[in-house]
C-alpha cells in the first residue's frame, strides 16, 4: 500500500502512478477533477486517458447496482399488473372442463 502523504507528482513517472491507482481510488471525488494531480495529467495524457477510463467503467459498474426508477422503461406498468390480475381473476370464476377436451 503506497502512502499518498508522501507522493510527488511532479516528478512521478507513469509507472510510479499506475502503482498509486488504488489508493487514488479509494479517495473521495474523481480523480481526473483533483487539483493535486492536474499538471501530472497535463503531462502524462496515457495516465489521464487511463484514469478517465477507469472512471467511466466505475460509473457504469456503480450503476448496475442503483435500484430501477420508475420511468425507465423497465418495469411493467400498473396497468400491466391490472390486466394481470383481472385475467387471473376471470380464469378463476371460468368452470372448470375436467381436463376434457
Amino acid at each position: 500500500m503506497k502512502d499518498l502523504s508522501t507522493a510527488n507528482f511532479d516528478t512521478m513517472t507513469a509507472a510510479e502512478f499506475e502503482e498509486y491507482l488504488p489508493e487514488l481510488f479509494a479517495m473521495d471525488g474523481k480523480l481526473s477533477e483533483n487539483p493535486r494531480i492536474a499538471a501530472f495529467f497535463k503531462a502524462n495524457p496515457y495516465c489521464a486517458a487511463l484514469v478517465s477510463d477507469l472512471e467511466t467503467i466505475a460509473d457504469q459498474a456503480r450503476s448496475l447496482f442503483e435500484p430501477m426508477g420508475d420511468g425507465d422503461g423497465l418495469e411493467p406498468s400498473d396497468a400491466v399488473w391490472s390486466n394481470i390480475a383481472s385475467k387471473l381473476a376471470a380464469e378463476a370464476k371460468e368452470p372448470s372442463d375436467g381436463g376434457n377436451g
